[in-house]
């Protein structure tokens, strides 16, 4: 959000006064973090003089005009002027409120208002590093944030008549801990990329023109600086590497120790339903229709039940997409939120519940073994058989699943719990049900860069026996018979079966009266020894699945986009080259939110024999 006009702040400091001009220099920006957590990088900093100087950040008070001077490493420096006004009225009223505040210590503070250029998320502090910004004005506050920069002196009206305000005492900062050498080195290495920002900037505002004696000074001792500190990272980092090598690892402690001399560690969380925090964070964007401002001020409602909502929005407010790679560092605290929103989504799934799938990345190839080598009993003196190993290669491309809710305006705006829990189910739900039925439907095949074909897609099913319970038992021996007759383990196996199948066998009793598969229920449970899961998804197929033999990716995130303004085909199934039939539904027009979620996902058998099937509905006896 480029366009955001932010605000740092400083502390004024009163010193003299005489009654030739009204001036005030000092400083209005340093390198140090304010107490959000922010920082602005001094050699980022652009300008064009003079700007305005206002009061409270409001347009339409202005009381004078600032000079900046060319920023240093240590901070941006100002001289500020407030005109004298003979003519009586709202100026000279407002002019002399601001001067007679500023001496009585009232305006206690200065404070620039800024557009961010490009920033980053400094996970040190918990807020803001902005490595480039164009400073629009500065103005006289009351609440100071930044209490490393002052005001140098005042000068204005006669001493004799406006006696100097006594100097505001300022404590000075903690001491702090000495830095090891990685954290030198980092805040040297942060300290070159500002400088070599400042270089740039300088070359770039030059243009076509040479550059003037004052750019020149710059230039050469900005670069000066660089080599000096290029020359100082070597030696640092060969420091580093010395260290580590005449590091001595510390021995464990005996555990009785530890139990006497460490102590646990209490962590106090809300009491609020999992993944709230993330559906709170999708209504604050709702809320705010793309104003950073709102969403946080929407947000604060829940700063006691869920403070990492406004700090995600907080990182965020430079963020196009949640998805592109680029901004895996600011975007980094979303993680949490969205993990939370996967620990439901995943169990909910037929992959969440499946243990021991093989977990591969994304367009990697993966080798597969195909045949095995040749081994037989050897006598004494006899030459040994050669064989040799087969294999082949599986890669799994990126492919995603999506979905657009549309929910109302009055929904998106409602913070109660229920309409939470609304969005919530909502989105586990649509998912879950959609990759279950994507998973197991043997009629799903892969559509080459967009989808995967059901892990079902092309096995052979085999005939069931019948629809007793007793021929369910003849079924599930048939599928391991055919499994571990390919030279696959049942060991881990799943079987994979409707809620209504499981139900039945579940409620099923021998002769005795016995429970013909104890354990087994419409939730799951084990049949012959087997783990069940149980979905609707199923239908009427009964799947034995080998999870190392499958191949699953999965990038361990969902990306959330919302839009007012969108008009879309309100269709399960939209038409992928629109024509004159087909009819759009405005956001604008009808007050509707639309939330997209996307989670990138894939899966592929490994072996074709690690997956068995046969299809039956069996009835309770």
């Amino acid at each position: 959000m480029a366009d955001v006009v932010r605000r740092a702040y400083a502390v004024l400091h009163c010193k003299a006064v005489d009654d030739d001009q009204r001036i005030i220099r000092g400083i209005a920006s340093t390198p140090d973090p304010d107490r959000m957590g922010d920082i602005i990088e001094p050699l980022g900093i652009t300008f064009k003089n003079p700007v305005p100087l206002l009061l409270y950040h409001d347009t339409k008070r202005p009381v004078g005009t600032v000079a900046f001077d060319a920023p240093t490493v240590d901070g941006l420096t100002f001289t500020a002027s407030l005109p004298r006004v003979a003519a009586a009225g709202t100026v000279r009223d407002r002019i002399e409120e601001a001067w007679e505040s500023i001496k009585a210590g009232l305006l206690a503070g200065v404070s620039i208002g800024f557009r961010s250029i490009e920033d980053a998320w400094h996970k040190e502090t918990g807020g803001i590093r902005f490595l480039k910004s164009e400073v629009l004005e500065l103005s006289l506050v009351a609440i100071p944030a930044n209490a490393g920069a002052t005001i140098a002196s005042i000068k204005a009206l006669d001493l004799a008549t406006y006696p100097p305000a006594p100097p505001v005492v300022r404590s000075l900062p903690p001491q702090r801990k000495a830095m090891t050498t990685a954290e030198r080195i980092t805040q040297f290495e942060n300290t070159r990329a500002a400088k070599a920002a400042r270089l740039n900037t300088i070359m770039t505002d030059a243009g076509d023109a040479t550059l003037d004696d004052a750019q020149v000074k710059e230039y050469d001792g900005l670069e000066q600086e660089v080599h000096s500190i290029d020359s100082h990272l070597v030696r640092l980092r060969a420091l580093e590497q010395s260290n580590q090598a005449a590091a001595i690892p510390v021995p464990p402690q005996p555990t009785a120790l530890v139990t006497k001399t460490q102590h646990p560690i209490i962590q106090v969380k809300a009491n609020v339903p999992p993944a709230t925090a993330f559906i709170r964070y999708c209504q604050a964007k709702a809320f705010g229709r793309g104003d950073s401002m709102k969403e946080l001020a929407f947000a604060q409602q829940w700063e006691d039940s869920t403070p990492e909502v406004i700090t995600v929005l907080k990182a965020a407010v430079a963020a196009g997409t949640t998805s592109d790679a680029v901004w895996a560092g600011p975007l980094a605290p979303i993680k949490p939120l969205s993990d939370a929103f996967l620990s439901l989504l995943r169990p909910a799934t037929i992959l969440g519940k499946i243990p021991g799938l093989r977990n591969v990345p994304f367009n990697v190839s993966v080798p597969v073994q195909t045949g095995g080598g040749t081994y037989t009993w050897v006598g004494q003196g006899a030459p040994k058989p050669v064989g040799s190993l087969a294999f082949s290669t599986i890669t799994l491309g990126i492919t995603k699943c999506a979905g657009i809710i549309v929910i109302t305006e009055e929904l998106a705006r409602n913070s109660s719990p229920a309409a939470e829990d609304v969005i919530r189910q909502d989105m586990i739900n649509g998912i879950a049900a959609f990759l279950d039925v994507e998973f197991t439907d043997p009629t799903k095949a892969a559509v080459a860069g967009v989808s995967p074909g059901s892990i079902t897609n092309g096995v052979t099913a085999i005939t069931s026996a019948g629809t007793t319970p007793a021929n369910a038992r003849t079924d599930i021996q048939a599928l391991i018979n055919a499994m571990t007759a390919a030279g696959i383990s049942t060991v881990g196996a799943v079987l994979i079966m409707s809620e209504t199948n499981a139900a039945a066998l579940g409620a099923s009793l021998n002769a005795l009266g016995q429970d013909l598969f104890p354990g087994l229920g419409s939730t799951g449970g084990r049949a012959m020894g087997i783990q069940v899961i149980a979905s609707q998804s199923a239908a009427n197929n009964v799947i034995l699945i080998q999870p190392s033999t499958v191949l699953f990716a999965d990038d361990g995130g969902v990306s959330i986009d919302i839009s007012r303004e969108a008009s879309i085909q309100m269709d399960g199934a939209p038409a992928a080259v629109p024509d004159a039939t087909t009819v759009y539904t405005s956001f604008w027009q009808m007050n509707y939110v639309g939330l997209r979620a996307e989670r990138f996902v894939n899966w592929k058998r490994g072996r074709t024999a690690g997956v068995q099937r046969t299809s039956q509905a069996y009835v309770a006896a």
